[in-house]
Formats: structure tokens, C-alpha cells, sequence
């Protein structure tokens, strides 16, 4: 069940990955294509533009040139002839043209009425249209831009020129950057399929962790809080059986009652204080805190625990300011390490502590010659309820969060912790803040 919905979570992150990115690709390669098109004809645009320009121009100068105050009538063969030698006058190879009178009937035109026989035949001149670039086809192979321009005679006629443009390089360059483009894109696409799954699986593995987590969480809490609960409830119930009893036949019993109940407290407490950083609801009150002072509390009554236990604890610190942190979390973060030295080393070890500041960092180092962690514990060492020896752990009291709090708090000061093979045996912590 879990697999499965799983696999249903990813492909739904693939779908969505996948519409998305080729939503972008297929956007983005027809915005390009619609740019180079639009680049690719502008500049035949602006020719056809200018060329009419250019016609309009030399026409009205001739005719007037020609034009006298005795005489201000022209014949339409006059006119026509004008007109067909303005036209001739800006001749280019480039352009072809098709003068039509006032009825759209073809005056002369360059262009062979073997190919053009349809678009010469055509004499519908549509006066709103006059001026705009608008594009031909003819034959179904030759491609034309073109525009209309009118031309009035002094006598009053109107005249039509169709400016015309081969467009068949531009638009085989087009079709062949299309294909490219096409070729491209779905090439892309192709690829953007495994890009969606790199990223689906991305996506989904933090709540895949997350969940795992939650769900190891929940177990190995679950199963921490039974085996007090279980030896809770067993004393009581043996405490009901003897009812007569008195208390001192039973002070084991109820001692042991009692210690359980104070690791049930600490861990619902500790419990507490991981969901709080969870949440990122972890709040520091920082101060100024003079850490010499600090230590020195914290590490005298480990001290004298130290030397009951026959094991030698030392003492270095070099802290020649004030650091800003939160006290009450600093104080919890070296009774967490100097606890877990305590219990996890023998009679005769050492346990040293070196505490020094630079450059407004804390560094603080714990190192111990107890028994030590493997390389697979190192890895482990900060995820909750990791505990490398259970049995022993349970029998010194450990709860196996103490770390992942120390780890939090650490993290919330911006800082970092690490746990290292102290040479020839034991631990090394080191934090800094």
C-alpha cells in the first residue's frame, strides 16, 4: 500500500513537471519562431515600403514638371505612359509590378501572365486595403509579399500599382528553421521527460523521509513509553496485591516505580522539545553570557559525580569574553555532552572539557576514553531513539534524544556538532556556535 502510493505520488509530480516544462519549452520555441519570422520579412517589408515611397514621390514630381498652366488636361495614354516610365525610372530587378487603371484592369506589368495569368486576371482594387503589406501565392509555389499604392493623375484618374517581392528564399529559410526548430523542441521534450522524473523524485524524497521518519518516530516513541508504562502499572498492581504490606517491604518495588516515572517525565519532555524544533518554534532568548562562569557551574557537580566514580574529569577554558547566546540552552546543550561522557565511560577513564572563544564563536570540545562508538553509530549518532547498545543504554537511564536535542539546539545557534573517534579510544565531540 505504502509503495503504491508512492509510485501514484511520483507520477503525478512527473505529469506536473512534464506539462510544465514543455508548456515553457513549446512557448519559448514559438516565441522564437514568431520572432525570426517576423525579423525575416521586416526587412522585405521595409523595401516594398520604400519603393512606394519612392514611386509616389517621382510620379507627382514629373507630372508636375510636365504640367503648364495652358495645359493641365492629359489624354489616359499620356498619364499611362507617364506613370509606366516612373515606374521604369525605379527599376529593380527585386520587385515586380502590376499597373491597373481605375477599373483594376492591367495596364503593364513585368510580370509574365504565363505564371501570373490568375493574379493579373484578379481587378477587385479594395480601397481599404491600399497600403498594407498582405502576402500572394501564385501557381501554389511562388510566394509573393506585396502591397497596392494609388496613384492620382492630374486630370483626376486613379491609377494602381501592385508591388510585389519573391519571398520563396525567405520562406524556405523559414520552413527550414521550423524543421530545426521542431527537431529541437521535441528533442527537448524528450529529454524534459527524464528532467520530470529527476525532478519528481526530488521533489517526493524529502516526503517520502519526512513520512518515514514521522512513522519511526511515532513507533519508537510508542515503544519507548510502553516499557515504562508497563513497569509502572506491573509495580502498582503487585503493591494491590499486598495491601497489608508495609512500605518498607515494598520500597524496591515503588523505588523502581518511582525512577520510571521520572524517565517517563524526562522524555515527554525531551519529546516535547524535539516537536518544538520541528516546528521551528524554538525560541532563543539571547544574552550576554559570560560561558567561564557558565562552565564552571555547570561542570562542578560533574566533577565530584566524576570522582565518586573513579574516573578524572579536567577542565579548560580560555574564553576571554562575553558570548552572545541563549544561557538556558547553552547550559542544557553541555549537561546533555557531559552526561553522555558520564555514562558511557568506565572507571579510570578520563573525560576532558576545553571551552574557548575566537572571532565571536564558541568552540567547545568534550573528548573521553570510555567505550566509544563504531562507524555505523557515527552515522546514527543524532537521529532519535538511536541507541548503538539498548540494553545498556536502558540500564543507565537513556532515552536515546539526548543528542538530537543537543543536535537542535546547536542548529538553531547557527552552529554545528560532530562526534568523532577519539584516538586511541573513545569519543570526541566537537560544537561550535
Amino acid at each position: 500500500m505504502k509503495s503504491q502510493k508512492k509510485l501514484k505520488t511520483l507520477i503525478k509530480n512527473l505529469l506536473f513537471y512534464f506539462i510544465l516544462l514543455s508548456t515553457i519549452i513549446i512557448g519559448f520555441s514559438a516565441f522564437v519562431f514568431r520572432q525570426f519570422d517576423k525579423s525575416l520579412y521586416n526587412s522585405v517589408d521595409r523595401e516594398i515600403i520604400q519603393y512606394q515611397k519612392q514611386l509616389k514621390e517621382i510620379s507627382r514630381f514629373v507630372i508636375k514638371e510636365n504640367q503648364s498652366e495652358e495645359n493641365t488636361d492629359f489624354s489616359e495614354e499620356e498619364v499611362t505612359n507617364q506613370i509606366k516610365t516612373n515606374v521604369e525610372k525605379l527599376g529593380n530587378p527585386r520587385i515586380i509590378t502590376i499597373l491597373r487603371n481605375n477599373n483594376g484592369q492591367v495596364v503593364s506589368s513585368s510580370l509574365s501572365a504565363k505564371y501570373f495569368a490568375d493574379y493579373i486576371g484578379k481587378n477587385e482594387i479594395n480601397n481599404s486595403e491600399l497600403g498594407k503589406i498582405y502576402e500572394i501565392i501564385v501557381n501554389s509555389k511562388y510566394y509573393y509579399r506585396a502591397t497596392t499604392c494609388k496613384l492620382t493623375a492630374p486630370n483626376g484618374d486613379s491609377y494602381y500599382v501592385d508591388i510585389l517581392i519573391n519571398t520563396n528564399s525567405e520562406k524556405e529559410m523559414l520552413d527550414r528553421f521550423a524543421d530545426k526548430l521542431i527537431i529541437a523542441t521535441s528533442t527537448v521534450i524528450v529529454l524534459s521527460i527524464f528532467i520530470s522524473w529527476y525532478l519528481a523524485q526530488k521533489a517526493i524524497m524529502p516526503l517520502i523521509k519526512s513520512y518515514e521518519k514521522q512513522a519511526e518516530f511515532v513507533q519508537n516513541a510508542s515503544h519507548e513509553l510502553r516499557t515504562p508504562l508497563s513497569i509502572i502499572q506491573a509495580k502498582q498492581e503487585l503493591l494491590l496485591q499486598s495491601p497489608q504490606s508495609k512500605i518498607i517491604d515494598k520500597s524496591e518495588d515503588i523505588v523502581l516505580a518511582l525512577n520510571e516515572t521520572r524517565r517517563l517525565t524526562k522524555m515527554t519532555k525531551e519529546l516535547m522539545d524535539l516537536a518544538r524544533s520541528d516546528t521551528s518554534k524554538i525560541k532563543l532568548n539571547k544574552e550576554k553570557v559570560n560561558i567561564e562562569q557558565l562552565t564552571k557551574e555547570i561542570i562542578i557537580p560533574y566533577k565530584e559525580m566524576a570522582e565518586l566514580q573513579n574516573k578524572k574529569m579536567s577542565l579548560e577554558i580560555n574564553c576571554n569574553k562575553d558570548i552572545i547566546v541563549d544561557k538556558n540552552k547553552i547550559k542544557q546543550l553541555i549537561v546533555i555532552i557531559l552526561d553522555n561522557a558520564l555514562k558511557y565511560t568506565e572507571e579510570n577513564d578520563s573525560i576532558g572539557v576545553i571551552i574557548n572563544n575566537h572571532e565571536d564563536k564558541l568552540y567547545i570540545t568534550v573528548n573521553d576514553t570510555g567505550i566509544g562508538i563504531s562507524d555505523e553509530g557515527l552515522k546514527h549518532i543524532f537521529e532519535r531513539f538511536y541507541r548503538e547498545d539498548k540494553a545498556r543504554s536502558r540500564e543507565k537511564g537513556g532515552t536515546g534524544l539526548g543528542l538530537s536535542i543537543a543536535y537542535s539546539i546547536v542548529k538553531s545557534h547557527g552552529g554545528t556538532i560532530k562526534l568523532l573517534h577519539n584516538k586511541p579510544k573513545g569519543t570526541q565531540v566537537l560544537i561550535k556556535i
